[in-house]
Parts: C-alpha cells; sequence; structure tokens
C-alpha cells in the first residue's frame, strides 16, 4: 500500500472513542515490513485536543491528496481504496510509459464487438471452450 503513496497524515484525539480506524491504519503504516520496503514514504501523526472528527491523509506518489474520515470509514476499507487508486496509477502509467494516451478511448463501435471464443446468448457472453479427450492404450501399462 504504502508504495502508492509519498505521504501519510493521521490526526486524531486519543481520547476520542471514534480514533479506532486511525490506530488500525497507523498500525498497518508502521508495521516493520511496510517501513522497510518503502522507506520513502512519510508517516505523520498529529495528536489533537478538539473535538474534531479523526481524519487520514494521504498523497499519492502523483501528487493527488485524498483525505478519508476515519469516523465512517473502516482502516481496511481505506487500504482497499488505497490499493484501487494505486493499480489505477500503475496502469496509467505502463500505458504512458508505452506512448499510448490516457485515458485509452475505446471506439463505440469496438465495444459491441464479440471477443473470439464468445458468443451471444440470451442477452450475455458465454465463452466457449473447446476440450479434446486425449486416449491412450493401457494395455501395457500406465507408463
Amino acid at each position: 500500500m504504502l508504495k502508492f503513496l509519498s505521504r501519510v497524515r493521521i490526526k486524531f484525539n486519543a481520547l476520542d472513542p471514534r480514533t479506532a480506524s486511525c490506530l488500525e491504519f497507523l498500525a498497518q503504516c508502521n508495521a516493520r515490513k511496510a517501513k522497510e520496503s518503502y522507506p520513502s514514504c512519510a508517516v505523520q501523526v498529529k495528536r489533537r485536543t478538539d473535538d474534531q472528527p479523526p481524519k487520514i491523509t494521504v498523497t499519492f506518489v502523483n501528487g493527488v491528496e485524498q483525505v478519508y474520515d476515519a469516523t465512517a470509514t473502516p482502516a481496511q476499507d481505506i487500504r482497499n481504496m488505497i490499493l484501487d487508486k494505486g493499480q489505477s496509477l500503475e496502469t496509467e502509467q505502463m500505458f504512458r510509459d508505452a506512448g499510448e494516451s490516457w485515458p485509452v478511448i475505446i471506439p463505440s463501435g469496438e465495444l459491441h464487438q464479440p471477443a473470439p471464443g464468445t458468443k451471444y446468448s440470451q442477452g450475455r457472453f458465454v465463452l466457449k471452450w473447446e476440450a479434446r479427450l486425449m486416449t491412450r492404450d493401457m494395455s501395457h501399462g500406465p507408463w
């Protein structure tokens, strides 16, 4: 998860009962394996004394900043959203490295063409599989 991020900022009041998600996410970020794998990701923690809800702010490697409300979002959901965004960033970079524009525009005519190995049946695409049975003369043993 940290490989997609350049900075993580976690803000919470330690006495607030809504901090569970922040603390769990902080534990994931501070795990030895995560820190050793991606030491360039800065993890900052700010403990507050006000009544503001806990927040997790992440900055992706491309500079985009995303703020998550840690009172309403479990740490695992935040992690999954970061991974989804990170995979999208990897895909975008892969296309740019190959000299393709992003986002990829697929002409509408191509969207309605069936793919090889599929057929259209009852309003959905169905994969066609061909299986061949191989027989062997077993009269002399399996080998």
